[in-house]
């Protein structure tokens, strides 16, 4: 059997071992990517939901109710939003618990604040 050949017999898998060393940095960046995504994506439905809160109030009706119905439903459970009113204006400041998709993670609260005047009725 030639020289050549002889080497070639023992590399053959190499490729394939140096891939599955790699493969758990792939994962871990991937899986990072998708949480920075997701984070974006909670502070994102935090300030629709402030908004939605913040002009429900204004109205006189339940922040709470609209802000729950802004966010998507996998996000609403995780949602509050309390309402403090002052002087013609009322600011809703709606928290949204950012999900982790790492077991035993926790990213915190993605936090937005809204303000809006009060809707006053035509005085005759």
């Amino acid at each position: 059997m030639p020289y050549s050949m002889r080497g070639r017999a023992r590399d053959r898998g190499q490729v394939a071992i140096e891939y599955l060393g790699f493969l758990p940095i792939l994962i871990i960046v991937g899986m990072a990517a998708v949480q920075l995504g997701l984070i974006a994506y909670t502070a994102q439905q935090a300030g629709t939901a402030a908004r939605a809160g913040a002009r429900s109030a204004s109205l006189q009706e339940s922040a709470q109710d609209a802000c729950a119905a802004a966010v998507s439903g996998w996000l609403a459970d995780g949602t509050d939003c309390p309402s403090a009113y002052g002087g013609d204006e009322v600011s809703v400041t709606a928290t949204v618990d950012i999900p982790s998709i790492v077991p035993g993670w926790d990213f915190g609260d993605a936090t937005r604040t809204a303000t809006m005047p009060l809707d006053h009725p035509a005085e005759e």
